[in-house]
């Protein structure tokens, strides 16, 4: 098809259809379905680290009560992207919540894009080549404070603990880096799978989606330990991170304390979703490599080098506080013990985490930046991350770190099958709502 004027020609047919139709293509398992993740691959701990050189071809299905990227496993790469919804009524949302959906199931299970008329823009990037691989990519949509706060239509329909994230007293807090409309997390093998991603949804959906910020991170791919056990990745303060994780494998776990479900009091569209807790934590690694062994141990709570708790041989060992109501064995302020005292009273704070490491170079005043993208999920914001934080205000760890950006999003219900798309409960409710007389 020849054109003469790109800029003012209508979209060809081949474009078209790329833009609006190749995803559900791919949902149908273009490539290698043997390599599709299963249900029964949920296994383990999220922050277990990557364990070998993964396929390119692995995908996880997108259908599903609920969406990829909470409980599955964590690849050695992630992002968070924050946005500005450019959706004035219902139909805007709709339309914005149908095209995101299409991109995510194209980018999740991979496709090949079309071959367009040179004159035009190619419909891809490129950075993957002429074949989008699935790269075990998962995409997370959830929804911030602001999208319902600024939309007199949506703002009864609030999740009814999403809040702004508020200043904790060792925060210092950049407006450039906090909060959103909408935030994406993207997790894969490789970096550039998401890099792709994301440029492939700024470029196809400038109309209804802009880029307020982003940070990427990544954790180490680590073989099993010597009994045969996964490890944990270790953070930039050098401990391993997330060894007291709940069991994501754990079903009915998952629904107490992750998973939002009819017994928890929110509105109806938002059931099988969780609320999401994003930090942007920066370590002061200078001062940290400069603290003695014992000291940086007594700070966390755990042997440096095994994980292990104080008085414990491995970092699956259970510390046993009971036993040491005074802190001889493990500081009373130690940071695991703050974040996770192990009583009957505060299982129901515990969180699922999924942080990576982030380097971003040097900072202004010429010292390392380096810190924890920090994210976890649970069903109960109150109860989950601000207690867990409430309770490590003021540890002696604070010393070492500084959250700088961030914020509190609901991920919204998954998709349950072809023709379902990602936020459709919402605008059902929306417009049942428009349709009530007030």
């Amino acid at each position: 098809m020849k054109i003469s004027n790109p800029s003012a020609a209508p979209v060809d047919e081949t474009r078209r259809r790329f833009l609006i139709g190749v995803g559900a293509a791919a949902a149908g398992g273009a490539l290698a379905p043997t390599m599709a993740h299963a249900a029964s691959d949920v296994a383990g701990n999220v922050t277990d680290a990557p364990k070998s050189a993964p396929s390119i071809l692995e995908r996880w299905p997108f259908y599903g009560d609920h969406q990829q990227g909470i409980v599955t496993p964590r690849p050695a790469n992630g992002m968070i992207a924050s946005f500005t919804v450019v959706a004035d009524k219902p139909a805007d949302l709709d339309a914005l919540f149908r095209q995101l959906t299409e991109r995510i199931v194209f980018l999740t299970q991979g496709g090949t894009p079309p071959e367009l008329n040179p004159k035009l823009p190619p419909a891809d990037s490129g950075i993957l080549g002429p074949v989008v691989t699935p790269d075990n990519l998962t995409i997370t949509v959830s929804l911030g404070d602001s999208l319902f706060e600024d939309r007199i239509w949506l703002k009864p329909l609030k999740p009814k603990q999403l809040q702004r994230m508020t200043k904790f007293p060792n925060d210092a807090l950049d407006a450039d880096l906090c909060h959103g409309d909408l935030v994406l997390q993207f997790c894969a093998n490789t970096q550039d799978t998401n890099i792709h991603a994301l440029r492939d949804i700024v470029k196809m959906m400038p109309d209804k989606l802009v880029l307020r910020w982003k940070q990427e991170g990544n954790v180490p791919v680590l073989p099993p330990a010597a009994d045969g056990r996964p490890q944990s990745a270790r953070n930039f303060l050098g401990f391993r991170d997330g060894s007291a994780n709940p069991d994501s494998a754990d079903t009915a776990l998952m629904r107490a304390l992750v998973w939002v479900g009819a017994g928890h009091g929110e509105p109806a569209w938002a059931e099988r979703g969780s609320y999401q807790a994003v930090r942007i934590i920066r370590n002061f690694v200078e001062r940290w490599d400069r603290t003695p062994l014992a000291e940086q141990q007594d700070i966390i709570g755990r042997e440096k080098m095994s994980g292990a708790p104080f008085g414990g041989r491995s970092e699956h060992d259970v510390p046993d506080y009971a036993s040491d109501p005074t802190g001889k064995v493990t500081p009373l302020d130690a940071h695991i013990r703050l974040a996770n005292p192990r009583t009957a009273l505060t299982e129901k704070n515990r969180i699922l985490r999924r942080p990576f490491n982030y380097s971003n170079g040097v900072s202004k005043s010429g010292q390392i930046e380096q810190g924890l993208l920090f994210i976890c999920y649970q069903a109960d914001l109150e109860q989950g991350f601000i207690t867990v934080q409430t309770r490590l205000n003021g540890e002696p760890l604070e010393e070492y770190l500084k959250p700088i950006g961030g914020g509190y999003f609901y991920v919204l219900p998954g998709a349950q099958g072809p023709g379902d798309y990602l936020g459709r409960t919402l605008i059902e409710a929306a417009r049942k709502s428009e349709a009530t007389p007030t």
